[in-house]
């Protein structure tokens, strides 16, 4: 069975924006042991959050930030059980397309190291050397 996916632009502690933080809190603190001060920022307070509802549930999260020269895309997150079904990517492009005239079409972001081929089907290009993030390799990576 195929099931739809909505990917909305929520506000910041609206009840979505409450369960998306609650899904990076999974994934991120208890998931991946991400510390949590590292995880949740001062910049939550002013991105931009995407959430999508899959079958009634937040399915996955993303965050935009306005930077002085791009658009940085961060803390994508899908749940366990919708993962591999293009969440993640449906996320990226819908930021993307909402997010494009802010900084002349200029994206950002770091990804753990062994998720680039996913930003690289959107053009973002790894550059720079590997860090850890977390505790995991990143790479930053453009599209500009």
């Amino acid at each position: 069975m195929v099931m739809e996916t909505a990917i909305l632009s929520v506000p910041v502690f609206s009840t979505l924006c409450n369960e998306a933080f609650r899904l990076r809190r999974a994934i991120f603190v208890h998931e991946q042991k991400v510390p949590e001060a590292e995880e949740f920022d001062a910049d939550d307070l002013n991105a931009h959050h995407l959430v999508a509802v899959t079958a009634g549930e937040v399915s996955g999260t993303l965050r935009v930030i306005y930077a002085e020269e791009h658009v940085k895309i961060g803390r994508v997150a899908v749940a366990g059980q919708w993962r591999g079904r293009g969440i993640a990517a449906d996320m990226i492009g819908r930021a993307m397309e909402l997010h494009r005239d802010a900084r002349d079409n200029r994206f950002y972001l770091t990804a753990q190291a062994d998720k680039l081929p996913l930003y690289e089907r959107f053009g973002f290009v790894a550059y720079g050397a590997e860090f850890l993030d977390g505790g995991m390799p990143h790479l930053a990576m453009k599209n500009y």
